[in-house]
């Protein structure tokens, strides 16, 4: 295989793509996966493959992406609703035997979703089968960060002089743990990371954005970055995860998205959150043309996994 970015063919971290392979690779393809989904397009290339979706923790958008994915390019998927409830985990058997066990069964790529970080680096380091990873607790979502800026991309065409309010949980949300990553490769990108003191964004990537030369600030209201942003980012309270804050403590700060928020915005900036939705953007902002994390942000998960599957398998 091609040496397409660092650490090929396995997907464990966003760190591991360039800003060369996103933009001359990544965006052609993914664009062109839009024209095969949306026009019915019978392609049969990974016919014969198959993909297994091994989810430790519940998914709704990424597993069902992935499959819908594998089912377009006409592959097969095997897979478990729960594995820590409904697989050998629940006796026991450990990530590193689970992984060996699943090799030896000749698939042709393993989706991996698991509450340890660090785990699908563990797995990839074993396997002798492409790895993805589709969460790895606390760590990186990076098929998530992909999507993301492919989103960014399409409604401005450019991620350089991007400006995004991050909001919400930055502490244990591997989204924007991710998407940081990201945006850390493209030129004169504002980062406002928006939550209150109990959930900052980590020191590692705020050591790295600025090493990256992004311009970030910290802030507990989101009325006051609002109409600063092209991209307002929410995220929900990871509660699983040990974080617990209520939104409606404005003693707190001023965290939700809504019509007051709506007033305040860029008029062409956009409002992505990467689901699910709990009660931190109101059901008064999904008819908002700017509010996509419920249209364009879902469809560019099928068209980036696609991706992702084609350039992995396809012979």
């Amino acid at each position: 295989m091609d040496n397409k970015f660092d650490g090929w063919p396995h997907i464990i971290k966003a760190q591991q793509f360039s800003r060369e392979w996103i933009e001359k690779e990544f965006f052609p393809l993914t664009k062109n996966m839009e024209k095969i989904s949306k026009n019915g397009l019978e392609n049969r290339i990974l016919f014969g493959k198959i993909m297994i979706t091994f989810f430790y923790e519940p998914s709704t958008r990424t597993r069902f992406s992935f499959e819908m994915a594998m089912f377009h390019w006409g592959g097969q998927v095997c897979q478990t609703e729960n594995a820590g409830e409904f697989s050998s985990a629940v006796k026991g058997e450990t990530l590193k035997d689970t992984i060996l066990v699943l090799n030896r069964l000749r698939p042709d790529v393993i989706v991996l979703r698991h509450h340890e970080e660090g785990s699908a680096a563990l797995a990839a380091s074993i396997s002798s089968v492409p790895i993805i990873n589709a969460g790895d607790g606390i760590g990186q979502h990076p098929t998530q960060a992909l999507l993301d800026v492919y989103t960014i991309y399409k409604k401005f065409g450019t991620l350089d002089d991007i400006s995004v309010a991050m909001v919400g949980d930055l502490m244990n949300g591997r989204t924007v743990r991710s998407l940081s990553y990201l945006l850390g490769k493209f030129k004169n990108i504002r980062i406002y990371f928006v939550s209150p003191s109990c959930a900052r964004m980590k020191t590692d990537i705020k050591e790295y954005l600025e090493k990256h030369g992004v311009v970030i600030s910290e802030t507990n209201d989101l009325r006051l970055v609002a109409n600063k942003v092209n991209v307002i980012y929410q995220t929900r309270t990871q509660k699983e995860r040990g974080t617990n804050f209520d939104k409606n403590d404005h003693n707190l700060g001023y965290f939700v998205v809504d019509n007051s928020i709506l007033d305040l915005m860029i008029k062409d900036a956009i409002i992505m959150h990467p689901l699910p939705r709990v009660d931190e953007i109101n059901t008064e902002v999904d008819k908002d043309p700017r509010a996509i994390y419920l249209t364009d942000q879902v469809e560019s998960g099928l068209h980036t996994r696609m991706a992702l599957l084609k350039m992995i398998l396809a012979p």
